[in-house]
């Protein structure tokens, strides 16, 4: 590391050079190629992924999205003259479009169905020939329609498009989540620093890193399945993390400033210690993200491949780029007011005092009271989370003022609340006996407690597979429809099947959803052993002790379960997510948890590493543990409070994107890190660490021989002029801290 940062400095206009290249390259590639955004959900094997695959095989018109244009009058009926003709022109016209395959209106033979029983509501059907993922543009088409309907409104007519690609005809909300995001860090950073040359470059190393990350996801999105959400959300952790690190290692540089070293020698040490404490940080982020793998689902893959490329780049630019860019602003890192003092008074070491110390010497006195407040502060934010629910939010989630949730109200209103979600049921059949059962089947079906109406059978040409439309008496995303799910597939449909060779498989988005859902939720319990084990080893191995990693896999599993419980309330219950614009209350989408649990693993483990590295450093030098948690917590307090409230800024901002998803990812991370450094790491952990006193550094002398030695922050380079322990040391802290050659 230290060679890496004298030749940064060497070369440091080559340096920013070369990132400059590698930024332009990447954003040219991308933007030649484009990108390919998929947000299929489907997992390979599940009985709503048969259904699809069978079902476009049979029908293969069916295989594109499909929307919903919904009209509504409030008064007369939209069977009259006037309203009926203008709808009928508006819906040949939308015919005739090149991507539309088929249009079924309720003014055509069998459509009364499409009216509601009042009169004023009705819906056409609009199926494309292509799925919004396949289509060359996937706002093109849906915004043709969207043009061509808004023609037809007025005179007391409201009309108004919902389904799979409408959401894709609202307005882009632009980069105001990132600008308000980046100008909240700027304030907390020249707080910080008192210095605009050292507030910029956090900044810049963080937006030139997630730029050039940004670009390379979209040109990812060519190799492999990669969400929609996955630049944002890339960006999103790039931005938090990027800040951070270069905060940690422009706090280092200007400390060895103030310590009288020349810039080169102070960006040098700088980089050789916090930068190694980044790059195991980032490490731990990268590796908690991969972790997804272990799901074996493709939709995820993706979003682990986006968001560890721009935590690497990150990474990267914080120990290249930044000590570039120390080299070139020299003592500017340093505010006027320490220039003058360090020419009038000379260098001075830096000792933690203020309300840092204080408050270290508070937990001290104090580890059993204010480590049981904030156990209990954790663990009633916890408690929303026992009644998570975990599906996918529909456009009833939308904002209010959006056609999409217009659309979605105006159906369930005029037609029922399942109206927005129908369940596809499609059979296989064998012969003339199976085509009778499955003529039979909406029989049973309109029999079954919460199904609301039941269209069909269709049959394909050949009539080896037919078609069944259930519509439930309850919304997409509520829990009972997915109970209806289960009573379809384990009982009226095996009862229906017996005697017969036919097999019906439930299909459809809503079943799609339940089906991924259950998936992940099965395969949760070993991804976060796999997380949480890999974690629990890089700790093991940095810090030589049990107590350590156990402690951090503690922590980390309380910041998740208290974050969950405040995106609970705000999203599942309710509370304030219309006022935040992020559309009515829903479910928790299912693969947040999986997401959360890799990004804020990673993230938490960050303050447990700067946090633990400074108390391990003094425990090697004096072998006492409470001089080591004292002194490791007042010193990096103000450091780690400033990354978080930071952090904070950036993640919340997020909230303002416009999107639920991002939304949630920001809240929830916001809640989590805000938890992690205020409440867990300044308070809770050192409280336990108190507690257990050297219980805290033991680990067994057989383990201590196998184990590798690994070092976050070299002895030598010790912060505030630390030297070796003296004779009051253990003979085994004595032994760790003795320099090796």
């Amino acid at each position: 590391m230290t060679a890496l940062a004298r030749w940064c400095l060497r070369r440091r206009l080559l340096v920013l050079l070369l990132w400059l290249a590698t930024l332009a390259g990447a954003v040219t590639a991308s933007a030649l190629a484009g990108s390919v955004y998929s947000d299929d959900y489907g997992a390979p094997g599940t009985e709503s992924g048969r259904a699809a695959q069978l079902l476009t095989k049979a029908f293969p018109d069916r295989g594109g999205d499909s929307d919903t244009l919904v009209w509504h009058t409030d008064e007369g009926d939209v069977r009259a003259a006037p309203v009926r003709d203008r709808m009928t022109d508006t819906l040949r016209e939308v015919a005739r479009q090149p991507a539309v395959a088929s249009v079924a209106s309720p003014y055509d033979t069998g459509g009364d169905g499409q009216i509601s029983k009042d009169g004023t509501t009705a819906y056409a059907r609009i199926t494309f020939h292509e799925t919004a993922d396949d289509a060359d543009d996937a706002a093109e088409q849906p915004r043709q329609v969207m043009e061509t309907a808004r023609k037809a409104a007025g005179d007391g007519l409201q009309v108004e498009a919902g389904g799979d690609s409408a959401g894709t005809t609202e307005p882009p909300k632009g980069k105001t989540a990132e600008a308000i995001g980046l100008a909240a860090a700027a304030v907390v950073l020249f707080l910080a620093f008192g210095s605009l040359a050292a507030t910029a470059l956090p900044l810049i190393t963080a937006v030139v890193a997630v730029g050039t990350a940004a670009a390379g996801i979209g040109l990812l999105s060519h190799v492999m399945t990669v969400a929609g959400f996955a630049p944002m959300l890339g960006m999103l952790v790039g931005l938090g993390v990027g800040i951070d690190y270069a905060l940690f290692i422009v706090t280092r540089h200007r400390r060895g400033l103030r310590a009288g070293l020349p810039v080169r020698e102070a960006a040098t040490r700088a980089v050789t210690v916090s930068g190694r404490a980044v790059v195991f940080a980032g490490a731990t982020v990268c590796i908690a993200l991969l972790g997804m793998f272990v799901l074996r689902l493709s939709f995820l893959n993706g979003v682990a491949l986006a968001a560890g490329l721009t935590v690497v780049l990150s990474v990267a630019a914080s120990v290249t780029l930044l000590p570039a860019l120390l080299g070139m602003i020299g003592m500017r890192a340093l505010s006027r007011r320490e220039r003058r003092r360090l020419t009038e008074h000379g260098p001075r070491p830096d000792r933690p005092t203020g309300w840092a110390m204080r408050w270290s010497a508070l937990v001290e006195r104090h580890p059993k009271a204010l480590g049981l407040c904030a156990a209990l502060l954790m663990a009633v934010l916890a408690l929303p989370t026992l009644s998570l629910h975990l599906g996918t939010s529909d456009q009833g989630n939308d904002p209010a003022t959006s056609t999409s949730r217009k659309a979605y109200d105006l159906l369930a209103d005029g037609f029922g609340p399942g109206t927005n979600g129908p369940l596809t049921l499609v059979g296989d059949l064998g012969g003339t006996g199976d085509r009778l059962a499955f003529d039979h089947l909406p029989d049973a079906l309109r029999a079954t407690p919460g199904v609301a109406q039941v269209s069909g059978p269709e049959f394909d040409g050949s009539g080896d597979t037919g078609v069944i439309t259930v519509v439930p008496d309850t919304s997409p995303q509520s829990k009972a429809t997915s109970d209806l799910v289960d009573r379809l597939r384990g009982e009226v449909l095996p009862a229906a099947e017996d005697g017969s060779t036919m097999r019906v498989l439930v299909g459809g988005p809503t079943a799609g959803y339940d089906d991924f859902a259950d998936i992940i939720v099965g395969k949760l319990p070993l991804f976060g052993g796999v997380v949480t084990g890999l974690g629990c080893l890089l700790l093991l191995l940095a810090f030589r002790s049990i107590g350590i990693p156990l402690k951090a896999a503690a922590m980390n599993l309380a910041a998740v379960a208290a974050s969950f419980g405040v995106v609970v309330a705000v999203f599942q219950w309710g509370w304030g997510s219309e006022l935040l614009g992020l559309g009515s209350a829903g479910p928790i989408e299912p693969f947040l948890p999986v997401i959360m649990i890799s990004v804020l693993f990673g993230l938490s483990m960050d303050y447990q590493v700067f946090l633990i590295s400074r108390m391990y450093e003094e425990w090697r030098l004096t072998g006492d543990n409470r001089r080591a948690v004292r002194v490791g917590l007042s010193e990096t307090s103000r450091v780690i409070n400033s990354a978080a409230v930071i952090m904070i800024s950036v993640f919340g901002a997020f909230v303002l994107s416009g999107d639920r998803i991002i939304a949630m990812f920001g809240i929830a991370l916001s809640a989590a890190v805000a938890l992690d450094a205020f409440v867990l790491r300044t308070l809770l952990v050192p409280a336990l660490m108190h507690l257990l006193g050297g219980a805290n550094w033991w680990l067994p002398r057989w383990l201590d021989r196998r184990l590798p030695r690994i070092s976050i922050e070299p002895a030598d380079c010790a912060p505030g002029g630390a030297s070796l322990p003296g004779p009051s040391a253990p003979r085994e802290a004595r032994d760790l801290a003795r320099p090796r050659t």
